[in-house]
C-alpha cells in the first residue's frame, strides 16, 4: 500500500478554488449598453468555460500527484512489510535497543541512556544503532547547544565538528541520508502507520518532543537526516510532526543538562537489542 499526499498539488488546487472565477474578475469588461439578453449569455459561456478549465486542470494536477513524473512521492505512508521494499538499503531495527552514551563535560565524565522504539521508528532508529555499534560517534563533539531563552536542544554528530557534516560510507564513498520518518497511533496487528518524507499534523504521534527525547536533525528537505541528532532539553510541541524523534533518555538527563558547546562523546554503545538490527550489505 502507497498513497500519496500531495500537499504541494493539493495547495495549487485549493489556490485555483480561491480565485474569483473568471467572469467576475473581469465583469467590468462586460459592462457596456448591450442589451441585457446578450450579456447574460455571454457570462453563462464564461461561466461554463471556467468551470470546465477548472475540471481540467484539476484533472491534470491530480495526474501529476498519483503519477509523480518519476520522481519520489512526498509522502509514503507504509505498513512495516513494506519497508524492505520502500527503503531496502538502509539499516532497520525491528524491535527496541538500549544505547549508553558516555560524554565528557566540563562538569566531568557521565552516562547517558536511551532507550530506541524500532517498533515506531525503524529506519531512523536502525540508522542511529548501525553507526553507533561501528564506532560512528565515538570522540564526536556537540556543536550546538540552545539553553537560552529557554532550554531547548543539544545536538551532535557532525564529523565535520560545525553542523553541515553527515555520516559518508566509506565503501562506497557516498553519504546516507534517510527519510523523515513518523508513526502514528493506533497500533494495530501490522504495527503502527509510518509516514515518510513530509511534514504532517502532529496529532496521534507515538513519539511527541517531550523532554529527554532523541531525535534526527536535518536540514529544510526532510529526507536529508544523516547522523545529526539531538535530544530536547524540554517539550517542544512545536517540532512534533516535523523532526523524527525516535527515542527516549532513560537515566541521566542531569547529564544531558550540562553539556555546552565543545562538550565531546566518549562513546555510544549498543547494550541492548543489537539483534533486532538488520543491515544491508550495503550498509555494514
Amino acid at each position: 500500500m502507497q498513497t500519496v499526499s500531495g500537499l504541494k498539488n493539493r495547495g495549487l488546487l485549493a489556490l485555483l478554488v480561491r480565485q474569483p472565477p473568471i467572469a467576475s474578475r473581469h465583469l467590468v469588461l462586460l459592462e457596456s449598453p448591450l442589451p441585457m439578453q446578450v450579456s447574460w449569455i455571454s457570462i453563462s459561456r464564461i461561466l461554463v468555460s471556467t468551470i470546465r478549465l477548472r475540471a481540467l486542470l484539476a484533472s491534470l494536477l491530480i495526474c501529476v500527484a498519483l503519477v509523480g513524473c518519476g520522481m519520489i512521492p512526498q509522502s509514503v505512508a507504509a505498513t512495516r512489510d513494506e519497508i524492505a521494499t520502500l527503503y531496502g538499503d538502509r539499516p532497520n531495527l525491528s524491535g527496541m535497543a538500549t544505547v549508553q552514551m558516555e560524554v565528557q563535560t566540563a562538569a566531568g565524565s557521565g552516562t547517558v541512556e536511551m532507550v530506541l522504539n524500532g517498533a515506531a521508528a525503524p529506519l531512523t532508529a536502525g540508522n542511529f544503532v548501525q553507526l553507533a555499534n561501528q564506532g560512528f560517534y565515538d570522540g564526536l563533539s556537540f556543536h550546538r547547544v540552545v539553553k537560552d531563552p529557554l532550554p531547548f536542544v543539544v545536538q551532535g554528530g557532525d564529523p565535520l565538528g560545525n553542523g553541515t557534516g553527515g555520516f559518508v560510507d566509506p565503501e562506497t564513498q557516498q553519504p546516507r541520508q534517510i527519510p523523515l520518518e513518523i508513526a502514528l497511533e493506533p497500533r494495530t496487528n501490522d504495527g503502527y502507520t509510518l509516514v515518510y518524507n513530509e511534514t504532517i499534523s502532529p496529532n496521534g504521534l507515538v513519539l511527541p518532543h517531550l523532554r529527554g527525547a532523541l531525535a534526527m536533525a536535518r536540514s529544510a528537505a526532510p529526507n536529508t537526516a544523516s547522523s545529526q541528532f539531538y535530544i530536547a532539553l524540554s517539550d517542544i510541541p512545536q517540532l512534533d510532526g516535523r523532526y523524527a524523534v525516535f527515542g527516549y533518555v532513560t537515566a541521566g538527563m542531569d547529564v544531558v543538562d550540562t553539556i555546552a558547546i565543545g562538550d565531546r562523546i566518549v562513546s555510544v554503545t549498543v547494550t541492548d537489542g543489537l539483534d533486532s538490527l538488520n543491515s544491508p550489505q550495503a550498509a555494514q
